[in-house]
């Protein structure tokens, strides 16, 4: 049964007893998705109104960190997420995220998850969500996109994820200049990405937590 647990920052992750894995960095749910997905993934992005894909919905923390970025960047973003087990809204409804990151924007937090699946649903004026519920390893995807949040469980845990096939799918389906970010600095995933044609980057990781982040950059040819 998925538990609810606080990390260093004080925000909350999800613990997976099955898998012995949690959904965020025990270092710090918050501190770990702005670093990796906002700083180090969408504000590195040149697209003018970026298509952003998410491996991994989970508890909807990064799509609600760029659902606030999109507006204070007034950046008209599309957000197409693919999760294959959705977290109950019952466990939602005892996420503190909110309350943490910015209070009168709780109504927004729900209706990410509130929002119906398969459909593009307009929650603000400068942000869409795709929900998609799928597995990732089968999914065709219908278009490109600028940012791509890889933000699957670890190697070791979900190794169906993170294989070359789906990393040259990955690779086709990114706009030129596009780019991939991802937690995990792993050198067999870094060299999967090179062999895909990207360019990678080892980058800081997010302060008091990893120490090395990966951001992987499909270059004009």
């Amino acid at each position: 049964m998925i538990q609810i647990e606080q990390t260093a920052d004080g925000s909350q992750t999800l613990f997976v007893p099955e898998l012995n894995e949690h959904y965020h960095s025990v270092k710090g749910a918050l501190t770990e998705s702005e670093h990796i997905f906002i700083r180090m993934g969408l504000e590195h992005s040149s697209a003018e109104n970026p298509h952003i894909l998410e491996i991994g919905f989970g508890t909807g923390l990064n799509a609600f960190l760029t659902l606030l970025a999109a507006d204070k960047m007034q950046k008209s973003i599309h957000y197409t997420t693919l999760e294959r087990y959705p977290v109950s809204q019952e466990l939602i409804r005892q996420l503190t995220y909110p309350e943490l990151i910015c209070p009168e924007r709780a109504t927004d937090f729900q209706a990410l998850h509130q929002a119906n699946w398969n459909t593009d649903v307009r929650l603000t004026p400068y942000f869409t969500l795709y929900k998609v519920e799928t597995d990732f390893t089968s999914y065709t995807f219908p278009n490109t996109y600028d940012v791509i949040y890889f933000d699957a469980f670890a190697p070791e845990k979900q190794p169906e994820m993170w294989t070359q096939p789906l990393f040259d799918t990955l690779y086709r389906q990114l706009n030129s200049q596009g780019i991939l970010t991802t937690y995990c600095a792993k050198g067999a995933v870094r060299r999967m990405l090179q062999a895909a044609g990207f360019t990678v980057e080892r980058l800081p990781g997010p302060p008091g937590g990893k120490r090395e982040i990966l951001r992987a950059t499909k270059e004009k040819k």
